[in-house]
């Protein structure tokens, strides 16, 4: 029998499988390095506390001064991964498994020097934006570092539970509980470090050049489309309209562009059609062809 040699679609696929593993790997890599080299050198010396289970290891190795931060944080986990096995994904899950172990070794192997910085509202901001950015990178993966966003995912994918709404109560619970166990100043100064974390972590997730949504009303709708379809990626769709006084039947655009655009965009209308009415809008988040695609757990 004849061997045939493989598709160049099987071998396109392998590489784009290999490129996609080796991509998911870097990320959580970089991201653990960075939110431990921050829990470490700033967090911790100035007694913050942070979200999620590395939030919970932090507390326990306040209240008890042992396990190790590490060991902790990979305790606290195995309940966790067990559930993402079960009902969410197994290959998200040996991604996340990847990310706890790498998390749990990275913390009790590196002691960074601690940053002398005396203010602690500078202090708080500072390890938000390092942490964040470190979280920011583990979630851009198709896996994460372990912890509460495995259980936010299952409430997710089973009950419909908003992962934003868990992740405010699941914080508040920690911080709540280090402002009664610990120091309720240090618990503030946490609430200014979590939510500048979070605000690092949504820019490092949806990226820094946003999408934002066009809506133009004009006369001249085909030539202002025209002008957009002549740039660049630009894509145009019709809606019809009807103006409730004029009764007058109109084509309405709608398009969608980066945040980058915006400025040359509007000029670029108001050059064809000064009377052009234009809607601009903020995208929560944008999927489809060239334009973003949903994470599959």
């Amino acid at each position: 029998m004849l061997k045939t040699a493989p598709s160049l679609h099987g071998s396109l696929l392998s590489k784009e499988s290999l490129k996609s593993f080796a991509i998911n790997i870097g990320l959580i890599s970089a991201g653990s390095l960075i939110y431990v080299w921050g829990l470490k050198a700033l967090i911790m010396p100035q007694h913050f506390l942070t979200g999620g289970i590395s939030g919970i290891a932090v507390l326990l190795v306040y209240i008890f001064q042992k396990p190790d931060l590490g060991v902790a944080y990979f305790l606290l986990n195995i309940p966790l991964v067990l559930l993402g096995w079960f009902f969410i994904s197994r290959r998200f899950i040996l991604y996340s498994i990847y990310g706890m172990v790498l998390f749990s070794v990275i913390a009790m192997l590196i002691h960074p020097p601690h940053l002398s910085i005396t203010d602690p509202i500078l202090g708080a901001l500072l390890a938000g934006v390092i942490c964040g950015a470190g979280s920011g990178l583990i979630l851009r993966s198709v896996g994460s570092g372990g912890g509460l966003d495995i259980l936010a995912i299952f409430l997710n994918k089973k009950y419909g539970f908003r992962l934003g709404i868990f992740s405010i109560i699941a914080n508040s619970g920690i911080l709540s509980a280090g402002a009664f166990f610990l120091d309720l100043e240090k618990a503030l100064y946490s609430i200014v470090l979590v939510y500048t974390a979070g605000h690092v972590m949504d820019a490092v997730l949806t990226g820094f050049n946003r999408k934002k949504s066009l809506m133009v009303i004009s006369d001249q709708a085909q030539i202002i489309a025209d002008a957009i379809l002549g740039r660049k990626g630009g894509r145009v769709t019709f809606l019809n309209g009807e103006g409730a006084f004029s009764r007058k039947q109109k084509k309405v655009i709608f398009t969608i562009i980066a945040l980058t655009e915006l400025p040359k965009i509007k000029e670029l209308i108001l050059q064809k059609d000064p009377e052009a009415f234009i809607v601009v809008n903020n995208t929560l988040e944008v999927l489809g062809k060239d334009l973003g695609r949903m994470r599959i757990y």
